[in-house]
């Protein structure tokens, strides 16, 4: 891509009214556009890294045997009545409206009743166990207050998946093998070290549950860690009969601030007995169906990546989820020589864009840091009286001259 064509354009100042670090950066960097709080715009570049994170989580789902679907955003009414989750008291975030027919429905904030809906039209015998489908859909939740950026979005991008299960002992399976790919993908992320399995509160979905918190001095949410054990105790549960039950004292513990990334629940047969959603085993006997449920937000990682690794100068993004792997920018009369390379680049599948635009050095460099791309090449007559050209290493801050006709080879290394 070229950057006098991509649809972008940086910015020196945020919004006066954006508070959270993420998403001035993000916005600053052209990679979202504020609507209004919580809700926003994601540019073509910043498209580029949600599908980039998509993938990543698509590819464990899907080696643990999940299947990918959409469902639809609209609820009706009498799917959610079922297990009293169409409440207010009890879900506090809807956002709710009606047909023209004055049918009232409401926007997804969540998939557990709707799921269980259509695969009772798919699930009647024990031949049909497991199923486990996911999706990548947005969501909409009414918060109170969304002052974190795209960290806690009223409209946000996430995973959920759900498993469909004959009996406790092969959900159980399916659950632990979701805690091991949700940790791989947190580690692919590059938040792997940072983000702990959490025991917390179900809050509407169930009594307890499991959240993958991270370290972020930018989060919502306080838990207690115990490094030497892997244990992590969200406050909201942090109860002496909770505490004696995992096996660890509170001395043992130590504070920290964290951004919930992902959790997920055990809901057994709760919500199949409330929906009568069951199965026939081999014997003919009536079994209900045993669910689980597994979210990550997209939109919010993406927020917790651009607040945990930017620096003074803008963002730091990752190879593996960067929306281009190089910044060339061209300096001085050497457009021949950058188109070439440019194009070299791109035939070998290198993502580049490519700066060719007819302004200042520094307004160059400043994007590029900005942007958080993270190799930077420069090209300019002075580089080219010693064929080579200057790459900078945006994480590190790094910089070496490379000679032209190595720096194919010099990259390809670097990413692989």
């Amino acid at each position: 891509m070229k950057r006098s064509e991509l649809f972008i354009k940086t910015k020196k100042n945020a919004p006066s009214d954006e508070v959270a670090k993420n998403a001035q950066l993000l916005i600053r960097a052209g990679y979202v556009h504020k609507v209004m709080a919580g809700v926003y715009v994601y540019t073509p570049l910043g498209i580029r890294v949600v599908e980039k994170i998509k993938q990543i989580v698509r590819e464990e789902m899907d080696r643990i045997g999940g299947q990918e679907l959409i469902m639809t955003a609209l609820q009706p009414k009498s799917v959610w009545e079922a297990t009293g989750r169409w409440d207010d008291e009890v879900v506090d975030v809807w956002f709710k409206t009606k047909l023209k027919d004055e049918t009232e429905i409401g926007l997804s904030w969540s998939h557990e009743e709707a799921i269980i809906d259509m695969m009772k039209q798919h699930i009647s015998s024990y031949r049909d166990l497991p199923a486990n489908v996911y999706q990548f859909q947005t969501k909409f939740r009414n918060e109170l207050r969304s002052k974190s950026g795209i960290m806690r979005g009223r409209e946000f991008v996430m995973k959920d998946m759900y498993s469909c299960s004959l009996d406790e002992q092969q959900h159980e399976a399916f659950y632990q093998s979701c805690i091991v790919a949700y940790n791989k993908i947190f580690e692919r992320l590059g938040l792997g070290a940072d983000t702990y399995v959490t025991f917390a509160s179900g809050g509407a979905f169930t009594k307890f549950s499991h959240e993958f918190q991270t370290v972020c001095d930018a989060g919502e949410d306080n838990i207690y860690i115990n490094k030497d054990k892997s244990i992590a105790v969200n406050e909201e549960v942090l109860t002496e009969e909770n505490l004696k039950q995992l096996g660890i004292n509170r001395d043992e513990l130590t504070e920290v601030k964290t951004a919930e990334v992902g959790n997920i629940f055990n809901f057994g047969t709760q919500k199949s007995e409330e929906m009568d959603f069951s199965y026939t085993d081999s014997d003919g006997n009536k079994k209900y169906v045993h669910l689980g449920s597994y979210g990550i937000g997209i939109t919010r990682v993406m927020g917790v990546i651009a607040e945990k690794f930017a620096d003074d100068n803008g963002l730091v993004w990752s190879d593996n989820i960067a929306p281009y792997t190089i910044y060339l920018a061209s300096i001085g009369d050497v457009s021949k020589e950058a188109q070439k390379l440019y194009e070299e680049l791109s035939e070998q599948g290198i993502e580049v864009l490519f700066d060719d635009r007819d302004v200042r050095p520094g307004d160059k460099f400043a994007d590029s840091d900005l942007m958080g791309i993270p190799y930077r090449l420069v090209i300019s007559d002075r580089s080219l009286k010693e064929e080579s050209v200057e790459v900078k290493h945006r994480k590190s801050g790094q910089a070496e001259n490379i000679k032209i006709n190595k720096i194919v080879s010099y990259l390809t290394d670097k990413i692989n």
